[in-house]
């Protein structure tokens, strides 16, 4: 009779700390949401819905560059081992127009790489990490009889040919 009784208490006990460990766990996971909401109300109140930048950036890796009289002819890698061509104007590098920088570097495994910032959906801007040394092997050169003057005319944006920006 005393086992029976012994039974029922640690029954009893059990069942009151599963209970108590769901309780916690959708405390837990109920918490989650509501901080991210009081968050994003924290941010909207300090800032206003309106100030909120849509402003993000998609790297890509450089194969080569090439200065060129006009700008940089910018040689990168696409996701399928296919390669885009970027015309960059020297005008965009300008302090006044501030659509380029040049971010020239040591050798490293992490460039040559280009960013191309977004801006609500459209280019903002682009920044090229570049090693320093003009000798490195990602520098190249265009040959003087070679014309690209074309290529640097109206450039307005720079299409990575990713189907997002298409």
């Amino acid at each position: 009779m005393k086992e029976v009784f012994i039974m029922k208490q640690k029954f009893i006990f059990l069942s009151i700390l599963a209970g108590l460990l769901v309780f916690s766990c959708f405390m837990a996971l109920s918490a989650a949401p509501v901080a991210a909401q009081q968050a994003e109300r924290s941010v909207e109140s300090r800032w206003g819905a309106s100030n909120i930048s849509e402003l993000y950036y998609i790297n890509v890796p450089i194969e080569k560059v090439y200065p060129y009289r006009l700008g940089y002819v910018v040689l990168f890698r696409k996701g399928n081992n296919e390669l885009g061509r970027a015309y960059i104007p020297y005008d965009w590098f300008k302090v006044n127009v501030k659509k380029a920088e040049l971010v020239q570097l040591g050798d490293g495994p992490m460039w040559p790489s280009m960013s191309v910032f977004y801006k609500e959906g459209a280019f903002h801007a682009v920044r090229l990490y570049v090693a320093k040394r003009t000798s490195h092997l990602t520098w190249g050169n265009i040959p003087s009889n070679v014309n690209l003057d074309d290529r640097f005319q109206n450039v307005e944006s720079i299409d990575l040919g990713f189907s997002s920006d298409q």
